[in-house]
């Protein structure tokens, strides 16, 4: 087989010897988007607007949890913390150099990281990790509030 025939069916321009041999496989008609019965929407929106209607306090500093997607577990009472309580905890409770700081690395963990250059933020360097949500234990918020916003058909 030549090169010009090669391209040929690369681009469309010629079948495959094979293709004929195949039998085509049929594919059921793709949807975007499978709605709900009307009333399985409104009760979901209903449901939804509840849950955004609870009242829900930090137990670090007190004040009403806003935005409820973005809060982190407290260690102590497993309730909804906003991220920042629990940084700004976390930034007292460790000794920090000067040129260290914490951050989230992900999955309920932060990180004691250190940069050599200040100004480079892609450089640094991971002094200690800080488990702060257990991963083997499920959270009874977060997975009420992920029921109820991430519903699939």
């Amino acid at each position: 087989m030549g090169r010009r025939d090669r391209n040929n069916r690369r681009n469309g321009r010629q079948k495959s010897p094979w293709a004929s041999s195949r039998p085509e496989a049929k594919q059921a008609p793709r949807s975007r988007f499978n709605p709900e019965s009307p009333e399985e929407m409104a009760a979901r929106e209903s449901a939804i607007r509840e849950f955004k209607a609870r009242q829900v306090i930090c137990p670090i500093c007190g004040n009403p949890i806003e935005d409820l997607p973005s809060a982190i577990s407290d260690k102590a009472s497993k309730s909804p913390a906003h991220f920042d309580c629990v940084l700004k905890k976390l930034s007292q409770q460790e000794t920090l150099a000067a040129n260290q700081n914490i951050a989230y690395i992900g999955q309920g963990r932060f990180a004691v990281i250190e940069r050599e250059n200040p100004s480079d933020v892609k450089r640094f360097k991971i002094e200690k990790i800080i488990e702060w949500e257990d991963k083997n234990e499920p959270i009874s918020w977060r997975g009420e509030m992920a029921e109820l916003f991430s519903k699939v058909k």
